[in-house]
């Protein structure tokens, strides 16, 4: 490998008939296999053997809402909905592949942590050590509350108050409630694990309550390994406490590089090292044996989509009509509890934006990072100057029309590339955690080493 920086490869996808905005109709989507078990097997058997780093899957329980009700066009157009649980294929695909790595979005919201803390850790058992848990405070959070009977509203800030609560509970379980050898598994003696090496997790904080002993032994990465994509102020200083990889939509070299610079500042002020922390950029990739063939193809794929279903997406993760506001009110001067990392990241583009102009930004590029269009060497330059100038760790792919022709393509016209360019290899070592730190376990100056089992009771 060269001296450069190597880039993490992972693809981004959900387990709705369209990612993102509505694909499902064209011959090259997937409306038919979204729900085959099939399909993704397929997906990541290509992935693990192309060397792939992780695939990565967004959920949420929630879809687009306004003024509490469902439009039409979300049914209708298939827009994020229907939807799937992701976490329950996970085994399924780790028995077909075999270092591919596999980051699930779970909410601190509606969730219990000793329930995510058990199924995060049954998972690293059965994939061995090859799951990651991308940790949100919700998405869609209004329509999530009404259908898990949530009457207590928590505000932008709170639910990261929360959620700190939160993951330190599963941290105390997964890193405190066993001793390394407590797991002895001695017949000769009849003795399973070591009483002695068990602890009791108590906690009684303001928004978790946990008491016991925690049922699953030590797991090859005991936790495992943290994602974190919010990129709001709030979610950027969480990234920096917790995160070992944060997932960015970054849509210029510059605002990507300002992103990496002070989530690692702010890791550093937290007494981690800022490669502590790896982030890494969503990447929507139109790539054809000529520049021409790769701007008609992506031509058609924007031709799917429209303004209708853009303004409805918009809504359904800010809870901002912009169908309803004054065209020309200042995106800066927009106020929102819910998606605040969409609503700043066109606000640090252009304070002056307006409403009007959201919308045709937002309908082209949604929630995706960098668009990419060219011929296989132009992909592979843009892909390098954008590491090089950002300083991020690696890129994951979006699909475009929705099936895995996408991922064909870069697997077959432009990794052959960067390999050769000693810019990507197949991952190091059995764990996600291992793929991209090198250590199977949390690195020492994360802050779960300083935590106890017991949280005083207040």
């Amino acid at each position: 490998m060269s001296e450069r920086t190597r880039i993490a490869l992972g693809v981004f996808e959900m387990m709705n008939p369209s990612n993102g905005m509505p694909t499902w109709t064209d011959p090259r989507g997937r409306g038919d296999d979204w729900d085959r078990l099939e399909y993704w097997v397929d997906l990541a058997r290509i992935l693990d053997a192309a060397g792939f780093d992780f695939l990565f899957f967004a959920d949420t329980y929630g879809y687009a809402t306004l003024d509490g009700v469902m439009p039409e066009e979300v049914a209708a157009h298939g827009i994020q909905f229907p939807a799937l649980d992701p976490m329950l294929a996970i085994a399924a695909l780790a028995r077909e592949t075999e270092t591919l790595g596999f980051v699930v979005t779970s909410p601190t919201t509606v969730e219990k942590p000793y329930g995510t803390a058990r199924r995060f850790a049954t998972l690293d058992r059965m994939t061995g050590g090859r799951i990651g848990w991308n940790v949100v405070t919700g998405s869609s959070q209004a329509t999530t509350d009404e259908l898990f009977g949530i009457t207590a509203q928590l505000t932008h800030d709170e639910r990261y108050d929360a959620a700190d609560e939160f993951l330190d509970t599963c941290l105390r379980h997964w890193e405190h409630s066993w001793d390394d050898e407590a797991e002895v598994r001695d017949r000769a003696t009849g003795v399973y694990a070591d009483p002695a090496g068990l602890h009791r997790v108590e906690v009684d904080g303001a928004y978790q309550r946990s008491r016991g002993v925690f049922a699953v032994p030590p797991t090859p990465q005991r936790t495992p390994m943290l994602f974190q994509a919010g990129t709001s102020d709030r979610g950027r200083a969480y990234a920096a406490r917790n995160a070992e990889a944060v997932f960015i939509q970054g849509q210029s070299i510059a605002s990507a590089a300002a992103h990496v610079a002070d989530i690692r500042e702010q890791a550093v002020r937290q007494g981690r090292r800022p490669d502590d922390v790896k982030v890494v950029t969503g990447m929507t990739v139109t790539v054809a044996p000529t520049r021409a063939e790769a701007l008609a193809l992506r031509a058609e794929y924007e031709a799917l989509l429209t303004r209708a279903d853009a303004a409805v997406m918009f809504a359904g993760i800010t809870g901002l009509d912009l169908t309803g506001l004054d065209p020309d009110t200042r995106v800066a001067d927009l106020r929102t509890d819910l998606g605040q990392t969409l609503v700043q990241r066109y606000a640090r583009q252009n304070p002056n934006m307006r409403v009007g102009e959201i919308i045709d930004a937002f309908r082209t590029k949604a929630i995706r990072g960098f668009q990419v269009t060219g011929s296989p060497e132009e992909v592979a330059d843009e892909i390098e100057a954008i590491v090089d100038g950002s300083g991020i760790d690696g890129v994951m792919l979006e699909p475009t029309f929705g099936g895995p022709d996408a991922y064909r393509a870069f697997v077959e016209l432009v990794l052959p590339i960067l390999a050769a360019r000693g810019r990507v290899s197949r991952p190091a070592g059995t764990t996600l955690r291992e793929h991209l730190s090198g250590a199977a376990r949390l690195a020492p100056t994360h802050r779960a080493h300083t935590l106890r089992a017991t949280e005083p009771v207040r």
